[in-house]
């Protein structure tokens, strides 16, 4: 065996597989080295001494050119991995799409932060709603002429349905008998639902979605969203209800945004007003929303259900505000928006101005 040789193909490897066919070629089982050991007992003693040595010789010398070539076989191989990994950090990242907030979302964590910072805790109510709660409890009666100004949708389940799925009410009971299923049409439903779990003193406000069923146009739409705020305990008053609406104000328009309120009439509330705010970069009033004392008779409609269900009544001689306001009435005055449907219509060159 020319060692010479077999050390110069090893240096010369290509790749670690070559690499391990000549370590087992000349070192293996059955390789030459190995083979030549194995005829050393046939040899006298003084030739099997020297003949001995010298393939150990050979095998040290072939077992460090094997591992001298493989290290630099594996350190090629890094170096290969490295440079056809590498990242060049000085050019500019790909910027993936990325989402945002919509618009009326936006709006209502504002409108939610002002009132969160005021004290006031945040509620959410279901969306399909009995009539009771929609409307009986809220001062509006079958024959009240205020109901027919909902454009309601109602609701019809056939018997599987109904089975179903059950209104439920403030706690968990089923409230089938009394009335209707509806989309609710307002949020102030939730006052009622608030009251008759809670005892006041309380401030609370409720964003969501209602439902109106009407032609829809520039200002019209058959889903928004509302913010109602409702606040009881002993002696609140009219002045209570123009500073937080005037904190409000300040809160979306800066210091200088003030509110004044105009007469109006709702069946809930006793008295009531339309309310608007000046808008100081604008120079002009928005109108946007109506409030009113909490009427009587929602005290007295909360506390016969709480009797009903074995509670003491809690709201004798107790007084409220409450108020409400639509979202995106509030973005269309805003952002000169002129039709409220570009809202909804999935307009990605409307919604990215206001992605937050």
């Amino acid at each position: 065996m020319d060692i010479e040789a077999a050390l110069e193909e090893i240096g010369s490897a290509p790749n670690l597989e070559r690499l391990q066919s000549l370590k087992v070629q000349y070192l293996g089982k059955n390789g030459r080295v190995t083979q030549a050991m194995k005829t050393l007992g046939q040899l006298p003693p003084e030739e099997r001494k020297e003949k001995g040595r010298v393939l150990n010789e050979w095998k040290r010398a072939l077992e460090e050119a094997l591992a001298v070539r493989e290290a630099q076989l594996k350190e090629q191989a890094l170096q290969a991995r490295l440079e056809q990994e590498a990242l060049d950090v000085s050019l500019p990242g790909y910027a993936f799409p990325s989402g945002g907030l919509h618009i009326t979302s936006l709006i209502l964590l504002e409108l939610v932060n002002i009132f969160r910072r005021m004290g006031f805790s945040v509620v959410e109510g279901p969306e399909v709603e009995s009539e009771f709660f929609n409307f009986d409890a809220l001062n509006m009666p079958e024959w009240h002429p205020a109901r027919d100004m909902q454009d309601t949708f109602w609701v019809d389940f056939d018997r599987a349905a109904e089975e179903a799925f059950t209104i439920q009410g403030p706690f968990g009971e089923e409230v089938n008998g009394l009335g209707g299923a509806v989309l609710r049409t307002h949020t102030s439903g939730m006052q009622i639902r608030y009251m008759i779990q809670h005892t006041p003193p309380f401030r609370i406000v409720v964003p969501g979605r209602v439902f109106r069923y009407e032609q829809t146009d520039a200002s019209h739409e058959a889903m928004f969203h509302q913010l109602e705020g409702l606040v009881v305990g002993p002696s609140i008053t009219m002045a209570d209800l123009k500073g937080a609406i005037s904190e409000l104000a300040r809160g979306l328009f800066g210091k200088e945004g003030k509110a004044r309120f105009q007469p109006t009439f709702f069946p809930f509330v006793e008295p009531g007003v339309q309310f608007a705010m000046w808008w100081p970069e604008r120079q002009k009033w928005l109108e946007l929303g109506g409030a009113g004392m909490v009427h009587p008779y929602l005290f007295k409609a909360v506390d016969d259900y709480r009797e009903r269900q074995g509670l003491p009544r809690a709201y004798q001689g107790m007084t409220g505000w409450a108020f409400g306001m639509g979202v995106e009435r509030l973005a269309l005055l805003r952002y000169g928006i002129p039709d409220i449907r570009y809202f909804y219509q999935n307009r990605l060159s409307f919604l990215r101005q206001f992605r937050g």
